[in-house]
């Protein structure tokens, strides 16, 4: 065979193989690239479902990000592996949450709280030190070790005043066979017995509790606390308590509390003329400084939807409970409990909230349902229907009742949305004003 014909055989098989193999690769480079996108279309479909929230495990996440990754290492310079990279990064940012400036005015109640609460606690710290001042001479110079009921007589010690400090309640809380206490103290320093059985207690307790409410919902549930108490009698107690009591009894001084103190925050004092036999010192005037914040103070006749959601939300971050009853569907205020068992369970969850989740929200276009009654609006049924029978149906159909789907997001204080959106109800009836009708659910 000539040579040159030979050579040019073994070229032509040379580049036979050459361009077999750059199909193999080819082919090879596509299978990859469809099984990456297999993945990364699942990841965008979880983010998705998301809606701008995150969640903390992810299905196709790590194939997505993973297959991606080697393809974009291996073939930096092909066009389809560039474009699931671009996909793969998208996704990945919006995975992380759905996130937005935060605004001066969506944080300005948290300053005045601050601001409130500032003022409460200086003028509860001024009458807690008026307080012991006026006891002066009748106040134990200090607390420990108690003085010993088998020196000294009842009464001898009767009406003394006693500052007791880091008074644990409810770890130290114990009923006894003589009422219900809280101890303070030990076995080698003595015992003092803080009486929790009558209105001295619950006066100031509840106090304390409608400041967490109206003032400070950032105050966490506490544990020691500071009581200014009368000493009234004496008495024999195991701090164990129960029917079955176990180890010692021991003697010690029942005092009644004349003031209680969460240091830094609040003073409350029992006071018997008042309707809950407590107030906390400054209550009187905590909606004067409310009222001029207060952004909102009615809501229009003429309110959609989404603007009551907004005053909703506004109520609640400006600790307007008034303004906060007077969104919520009146039907749900039933019973003669209705107002404390269906609203202020929910203000709570909803003042903890606005303080240790998000700051803010948004709200979407509401979706608005005719449940009960003639539908005027409703183009397809109407289409058929001429005007008699539309009137007919109008007189039959009773009480009209709409019910409008608003969509919430929750934004923190960074800006940086909480979960996926929330739904909530609020309902209409015969074209009246518009009530929130699901007040439980979170923003």
């Amino acid at each position: 065979m000539n040579g040159k014909l030979i050579l040019a055989l073994g070229a032509a098989v040379v580049a036979a193989g050459a361009l077999a193999t750059a199909s193999h690769d080819e082919q090879a480079l596509r299978r990859r690239i469809g099984y990456a996108d297999h993945y990364v279309k699942e990841f965008e479909s979880e983010v998705a479902r998301q809606r701008g929230g995150e969640k903390m495990v992810w299905r196709s996440k790590n194939d997505a990000l993973q297959k991606v990754q080697e393809l974009k290492r291996d073939f930096p310079d092909d066009p389809a592996v560039e474009a699931l990279f671009q996909r793969v990064k998208k996704a990945l940012m919006a995975s992380k949450g759905d996130f937005t400036d935060i605004k001066a005015e969506w944080t300005a109640y948290l300053h005045n709280e601050e601001n409130l609460r500032a003022l409460i606690s200086k003028t509860g710290d001024e009458k807690w030190r008026e307080l012991v001042a006026a006891q002066k001479g009748r106040c134990l110079e200090k607390a420990y070790p108690v003085p010993d009921s088998e020196e000294i007589a009842l009464d001898d010690i009767k009406g003394t005043y006693v500052v007791l400090d880091d008074v644990e309640y409810p770890a130290n809380q114990f009923y006894g066979a003589t009422g219900e206490y809280i101890y303070c103290g030990k076995p080698s320093s003595g015992y003092y017995f803080i009486n929790l059985g009558g209105r001295a207690w619950l006066g100031p307790y509840e106090a304390v509790k409608r400041y967490r409410r109206t003032v400070d919902s950032g105050l966490e549930d506490v544990k020691k606390w500071t009581v200014l108490g009368e000493i009234v009698s004496l008495t024999c107690e195991n701090t164990n308590g129960g029917e079955n009591p176990v180890g010692d009894f021991f003697y010690g001084w029942v005092v009644r509390p004349v003031a209680i103190m969460v240091p830094g925050r609040v003073v409350a004092v029992f006071d018997r003329d008042a309707e809950s036999s407590g107030r906390f010192v400054g209550e009187e005037m905590v909606e004067q400084v409310k009222n001029g914040w207060y952004t909102v103070k009615e809501i229009p006749a003429d309110v959609t939807p989404e603007r009551l959601m907004e005053i909703f939300m506004t109520a609640i971050k400006e600790k307007n409970f008034k303004l906060y009853l007077d969104c919520i569907d009146p039907q749900a205020f039933g019973g003669k409990y209705g107002e404390d068992e269906a609203c202020r369970y929910h203000w709570d969850l909803h003042q903890e909230r606005f303080h240790r989740e998000y700051v803010h929200a948004t709200f979407g276009k509401a979706k608005i349902t005719v449940q009960k009654g003639f539908d005027s609006a409703n183009e397809l049924e109407n289409f058929f229907l001429d005007d008699s029978q539309k009137s007919t149906l109008e007189r039959i159909g009773g009480e009209k009742v709409e019910q409008a789907v608003v969509e919430s997001r929750a934004f923190d204080k960074n800006g940086k949305q909480l979960g996926s959106p929330h739904e909530h109800r609020l309902v209409r009836r015969n074209g009246g004003r518009w009530y929130v009708l699901d007040y439980a659910p979170r923003f």
